[in-house]
């Protein structure tokens, strides 16, 4: 292959599934910050000021800078604001703040075409930048649909010619809710659409050659997002391109939520070398973003040296060079509910707590009830908890399944619901095992040693499974690609350990007193999320001794909602905002979570504007849409229930739609 495109795996999306090696992309010139190539990931972030406050946006862009940011995006969604683009820049030049700028454009050309010839970069959407989107089915034949091509290059080229002309960076920059009805009707709502979608555009500035493109494939479903990053490269590659990616989920919400479902998506695609700056979308203030996607990129950059290292023999060797497929693990179901179609299952170590009264599971989802002497669940409650080897003074609930390493496990008269976790070698040499369920603790490396050959593999068996390496998710995807190869299908627990040293080792500056659960958030979601977002997985267990047990089960949960492997709470699809909201994100957001968030599995979307309104949110349920100031649309789903509903009242009007669909309850 090819040295110009990166050394891509022969019909692969990535260098290596198996080490940490960054794909090598185009060079692309953005200001004086110069992007993809061997420079370092980038970060970036989009203001939420009206673009006609000058003032506003320039102190709202110096806040952003001051976080990390090194590029910022403002929204042009008319020639008014893409004129006022120059203002900001120049209000930013006098005060010495150098940072390239980049132009948000939907619908427009006419303001890409004005903010082209100012910015250091223009943002279109090949959706909605010469196409219309309402949700119609077309058809073409062969000939219509080449018109139809010639039709778009007629409009684009105009833009092309002046970013040629003015030296400046452009991204195609798909959303997987905004693809036009052409594509949509051609291609189905699918990861192929929205990578034909830029790939037209790609394809006419090739044909006008202008190469200084990023590109992106942003979704609010993480799974489809990686899906559709994998296979632009893949087009890419096949088409002798190597332009650089802008990764982000978009829509991703706020908190925790938020965090877990972006660090699922980029850090997936992180992992696999992909990525030249990232954008993490938050409902949140811009400058709170710009941290967390440092935090996320830091750890590639720590791990790139300690790569290097292994490599040049100054630490443990390489991992091994076999190039495992990535496809789903199919397990089997064992008869302790674990394995096989099932949900994946959460585990949680209390071993460190003091088991002397019951209220202690409330942190794991079971209260107990002193007047009642019995436990309540809640939608989060925990299926394992490992007690390593002390015993609870107390009754346990009877569906809670209890883990104790094997020894202590043998000397316990009654085993109902209490079950093994053996050491690989205590499994071989043990007298005695548990009838239904046993966890056996391996890793990738147990693999070709004789003691897995002689591991005596029967339906009961669970492999807990860990790793020590430095890319340690590719570690553990490749034991899944072995027991594959094996024809073994017994299910797997996806086991991590962090420590504190962890955290503080790799800087993050997110600027609060909660970093390292920040970052416990991060890590974790993106070391099983990248797993279980390809079908790997039937339980995971987060270790991480620092964090507090509410917190580390939060997160586990909050993993297995954002890989949709199991879900367990409402969803709220909430975009980021920006120059175009007609109303508080932040606070609508939290006003609608306060009176929603006990609906389990029910998707909201919120929306600021229709830019990211209904196309957005197609996967939602339900939607709340700015219409106007002070006016809100209501969705079901694409449909519009109610139009210019004031905003006073609209969060009732919505909760009412839900009742009339039977999808509404009490909260408890």
């Amino acid at each position: 292959m090819d040295t110009k495109i990166g050394n891509i795996l022969p019909g692969g999306y990535c260098r290596s599934l198996t080490e940490y090696s960054r794909w090598l992309t185009r060079e692309v010139a953005i200001g004086d910050v110069p992007l993809g190539g061997n420079n370092p990931i980038r970060i970036q972030s989009m203001t939420t000021v009206d673009t006609m406050d000058t003032q506003g946006s320039v102190e709202q862009t110096i806040r952003m800078v001051e976080a990390g940011c090194e590029y910022v995006r403002i929204t042009a969604p008319s020639i008014k604001e893409a004129h006022n683009l120059a203002e900001i820049k120049k209000e930013l030049r006098k005060r010495g703040y150098n940072v390239p700028l980049v132009a948000d454009i939907h619908f427009t050309p006419n303001a890409a075409e004005v903010a082209a010839r100012i910015v250091e970069k223009v943002r279109i959407n090949p959706g909605n930048y010469a196409d219309k989107k309402k949700f119609d089915q077309l058809r073409y034949t062969e000939a219509e649909y080449s018109a139809e091509l010639e039709r778009i290059y007629g409009k684009f080229a105009p833009l092309v010619k002046i970013c040629k002309e003015y030296g400046t960076a452009m991204r195609i920059g798909t959303n997987h809710g905004s693809l036009s009805d052409r594509i949509m009707s051609h291609y189905g709502d699918t990861p192929e659409g929205m990578v034909e979608s830029a790939m037209e555009f790609i394809r006419i500035c090739e044909d006008l050659k202008y190469y200084n493109l990023v590109i992106s494939m942003k979704s609010s479903n993480p799974q489809v997002m990686v899906r559709a990053y994998r296979l632009l490269v893949e087009k890419m590659v096949a088409e002798g391109m190597n332009y650089p990616l802008h990764l982000g989920v978009t829509e991703a919400g706020d908190g925790e939520d938020g965090r877990i479902k972006s660090a699922v998506g980029i850090g997936t695609l992180l992992e696999d070398g992909l990525g030249d700056t990232v954008r993490v979308s938050l409902t949140e203030e811009p400058e709170f973003e710009a941290p967390v996607a440092i935090a996320l990129v830091n750890r590639y950059t720590k791990r790139r040296h300690e790569t290097a290292l292994q490599q040049s023999g100054n630490a443990n060797p390489a991992l091994p060079l076999a190039q495992p497929v990535i496809r789903p693990y199919a397990s089997a179901e064992t008869n302790a509910f674990i394995g096989g179609s099932l949900v994946p299952r959460v585990v949680i170590d209390l071993s460190r707590t003091a088991l002397r009264d019951p209220a202690i599971l409330s942190e794991v989802g079971y209260k107990y009830d002193w007047m009642l002497d019995k436990y309540h669940m809640g939608e989060q409650s925990v299926d394992f908890v490992y007690f390593a080897d002390k015993l609870p003074s107390f009754t346990m609930p009877g569906n809670l399944k209890q883990l104790y390493n094997y020894r202590t496990w043998k000397t316990i008269t009654n085993k109902s619901n209490i079950h093994p976790v053996y050491t690989l070698a205590e499994f071989i040499e043990a007298d005695l095992r548990d009838p239904h369920l046993n966890l056996v603790r391996t890793s990738y490396a147990d693999v070709n040693t004789p003691e897995f050959e002689a591991l005596p593999l029967d339906k009961t068996i669970v492999f807990l499974l860990e790793t020590n390496e430095i890319h340690g998710m590719a570690d553990q995807r490749l034991f899944f690609s072995a027991l594959t190869e094996l024809g073994v299908d017994n299910p797997v627990i996806i086991h991590r350990h962090y420590s504190a040293e962890e955290f503080s080792a790799i800087p993050g500056n997110l600027m609060d007193p909660e970093e390292p659960l920040s970052k416990l958030q991060l890590y974790a979601a993106t070391d099983m999320g990248a797993l279980l977002v390809d079908g790997m997985g039937s339980g995971i267990w987060i270790d991480s001794p620092a964090t507090p047990i509410d917190k580390l089960v939060s997160a586990s949960f909050g993993i297995l909602q954002a890989t949709r492997s199991r879900i367990s709470k409402t969803e709220y699809i909430s975009c980021p905002s920006c120059g175009r909201t007609l109303f508080d994100l932040q606070e609508t957001t939290q006003m609608i979570r306060s009176r929603t968030n006990h609906l389990k599995g029910l998707k909201i979307g919120i929306m600021g504007c229709i830019v990211n309104g209904p196309g957005e949110m197609a996967d939602a349920d339900y939607g709340y849409v700015g219409a106007g100031p002070d006016k809100i649309t209501l969705y079901r789903g694409k449909e519009i229930v109610k139009r210019n509903v004031p905003s006073a009242s609209a969060l009732d009007e919505l909760i009412e739609i839900i009742r009339e669909d039977g999808r509404w309850s009490e909260p408890e």
